[in-house]
Formats: C-alpha cells, sequence, structure tokens
C-alpha cells in the first residue's frame, strides 16, 4: 500500500489498471467488468460478472470455490456454467489459468503481464512475483528448438513466514 513500503501515489499513477488494482488493493467496479466482457467479444451475463467479480477479489482460486461463490451470489447456477465461463473468459484473455503440481487448476485475473507464482508447500497459499526482467518470455532455454518461445511459467516452491513460524513452534499472529 502507499506509504507502507509499497509504491507510491506517483507510481501508481503510471500503471495500468490491473497493476495499479494489484498493488493499491483496489477492487474493480461493475461497469469495468461489462467494459471488459464487451471488449473481449462476451456478452455481459451475471454468470460472468460474477466469476470475474469472484477472482478479483479472490485470486488464484479454484474452480470449485469460484463456483460456490457464484452460487452464494446468484443462487442456482450450475457447476458447468462456471466451468464454461472459466474456459470462455481464459480463452478470451481475462483470466489467467496456473497448474501447480498436486494442486487443483487455480484462475487469476491478473493477465496482462509476464509474472510468477509462490507457493507455500505447507498451507498452499499464493503469491504473484513480479518478473525481474518485465519482458515475455523472462526467462529463455538455452535451446530453442526452433519453436519462438513467448512465454515461460514459473512456480517458486517454499513455506510462508506464517508456516515457519509455525513449525518453529511460534504463534504465526
Amino acid at each position: 500500500m502507499p506509504g507502507e513500503g509499497g509504491l507510491s501515489l506517483d507510481s501508481l499513477q503510471k500503471l495500468d489498471i490491473f497493476q495499479f488494482r494489484f498493488y493499491s488493493g483496489v477492487m474493480l467496479d461493475r461497469k469495468e467488468l461489462h467494459r471488459q466482457l464487451r471488449e473481449a467479444g462476451l456478452r455481459v451475463t451475471a454468470p460472468r460478472v460474477a466469476v470475474l467479480e469472484i477472482l478479483d477479489e479472490h485470486p488464484h482460486s479454484t474452480a470449485d470455490f469460484v463456483a460456490a461463490g457464484v452460487r452464494e451470489n446468484l443462487g442456482g447456477v450450475s457447476t458447468q456454467t462456471v466451468y464454461d465461463v472459466l474456459r470462455s473468459c481464459t480463452e478470451r484473455g481475462l483470466l489467467r489459468r496456473i497448474e501447480p503440481a498436486g494442486s487443483a487448476v487455480r484462475y487469476e485475473t491478473r493477465t496482462d503481464d509476464n509474472h510468477h507464482h509462490l507457493i507455500c508447500r505447507t498451507c498452499g497459499e499464493i503469491v504473484d512475483i513480479d518478473c525481474v526482467d518485465g519482458r515475455s518470455p523472462c526467462l529463455t532455454p538455452d535451446r530453442d528448438h526452433g519453436y519462438r518461445v513467448d512465454e515461460a511459467e514459473v512456480i517458486f516452491w517454499g513455506e510462508c513466514a506464517a508456516c515457519q513460524q509455525v513449525s518453529a513452534g511460534g504463534d504465526p499472529r
């Protein structure tokens, strides 16, 4: 957050909407979600808006978590409808799908940059890690075998500070 070791207000003003939301904690409003859906060539529907709102508030969520949230907000929406929304929004670039080893597929709304993930082996918490290089791909293989590489997906694994403290016998708060 600005003033708490985060980016300055001047720096926040130079960020695009997704980066601003990520660094400032500001949620997207419904008008912005509607605009994004239309720009992606998708109709604005209650399930689509609900899915995007849930993932905006709870990044790195599973389809089951999203489906439960959609049903809580809208009532009787089928799990298949939620999966269809996740698929179409991912295909249109509104969502990013990540597949950590040994975990369910996760979804997030941060799609416009080249970032990676850090996952706690103990509690499963996932946090975004900006790519040091900033361009895509930020890593290149030593041999490309004729491929045109356009993305590198990196997942770092470790133990978060709270779990380290619990492991050491301390209070995580």
